[in-house]
């Protein structure tokens, strides 16, 4: 009697056991894969402020975005089985870069396409502007040195107690030092203000022989459009979203409360493609999984850019998309398509 409750227990043990291991394998054991499926389609309206703007905007206009998620098995289970995901190498997504790096240049890629946004907007709007340096913005930070005073994603607001406009000038800054000697960073990090003593190193400049003193890490300027004029400022608030590819559709919301009347028309205008200042629509990632996310948001007009259209066409076709595509290539070319249209009944 004594042996069989004894077997039932180590029956059991071994149940659980396994069972906990098959949890751990299935939910919380990574995979080299990453796994794209369809993301939102966000009014960008609560994301931009504009001074003194004309908030007349019966409809609305639509970033689209892809969700891509690092993989466990469980996810990869159910994406094989789902039409509209896919399935990657991380290897292929990351390059040589690791994950906190990669998130870090999506977001210097999303301020820039902010920044490109408002001075394309200014453009057609005729509204004078200038351009400033905000702060500087670290990429990587290669090898071990520093990696526990400095990371991915950090902006550099104060060096030494001197604003640092761009690299150049932080380099001027640091050559009156020498390597192994420490200077106070103030920077920001995830929202949160700090001030770091950080150790300089050496930096060998490529194609240089003679070395200099550095930070050690790779940083890049972010710039700020700035209207010349009084009460025309842009801004925007945080965001969770990384990469160029919102840039139109920043830059028709931003268009559309800098000038009179209500360019949305009463419809609801999605869209993808990233804008540089001269207003050029270039070409994006992912369009067939903006489809999806665009047509489930009831999106009537999707801003498409030339050189995607095929593809979105054809996911379009695919799942019965209602929503009309229109293929741009310039920032005039979508404010020309909507001025045409008639007003929404």
């Amino acid at each position: 009697m004594r042996q069989s409750r004894n077997r039932t227990g180590i029956r059991a043990g071994v149940y659980l056991f396994t069972l906990i291991v098959l949890i751990y394998v299935i939910v919380f054991m990574g995979t080299p894969y990453v796994v794209y499926q369809p993301g939102a389609a966000s009014e960008v309206a609560p994301m931009i402020k504009v001074e003194n703007e004309d908030g007349d905007e019966a409809g609305t206009f639509m970033m689209t975005t892809v969700s891509a998620s690092y993989a466990n098995v469980a996810l990869l289970i159910y994406s094989a089985l789902n039409p509209n995901a896919e399935i990657a190498r991380k290897a292929e997504r990351l390059g040589n870069q690791s994950e906190d790096e990669y998130a870090a240049t999506q977001v210097y890629y999303m301020s820039s396409s902010q920044s490109n946004a408002v001075e394309a907007a200014y453009k057609a709007a005729g509204i004078p502007y200038r351009d400033v340096t905000d702060y500087l913005f670290v990429f990587s930070v290669p090898g071990e040195t520093g990696h526990k005073q400095l990371q991915p994603g950090d902006k550099i607001l104060v060096v030494d107690g001197q604003q640092v406009a761009n690299p150049e000038e932080l380099s001027k800054l640091l050559s009156t030092r020498k390597v192994g000697d420490e200077v106070a960073v103030s920077l920001e990090r995830k929202g949160k203000k700090l001030t770091e003593d950080v150790t300089l190193v050496e930096i060998k400049d490529s194609g240089k022989k003679a070395v200099r003193p550095g930070l050690g890490v790779v940083i890049g300027a972010i710039q700020k459009v700035k209207a010349s004029e009084p009460g025309r400022e842009v801004s925007f608030t945080d965001t969770d979203v990384g990469g160029p590819s919102a840039g139109l559709m920043f830059t028709m919301e931003i268009y559309n409360r800098l000038t009179k009347g209500d360019l949305t028309k009463g419809y609801r205008v999605a869209g993808t493609g990233t804008i540089d200042p001269k207003g050029e629509v270039g070409p994006i990632g992912g369009v067939q999984f903006k489809i999806v996310a665009a047509e489930r948001k009831g999106a009537e007009i999707f801003f498409v850019p030339v050189k995607n259209f095929e593809e979105a066409k054809a996911k379009a076709d695919k799942i019965g998309a209602k929503m009309k595509l229109v293929p741009v290539s310039t920032l005039d070319q979508a404010i020309q398509y909507m001025k045409k249209l008639p007003v929404k009944p």
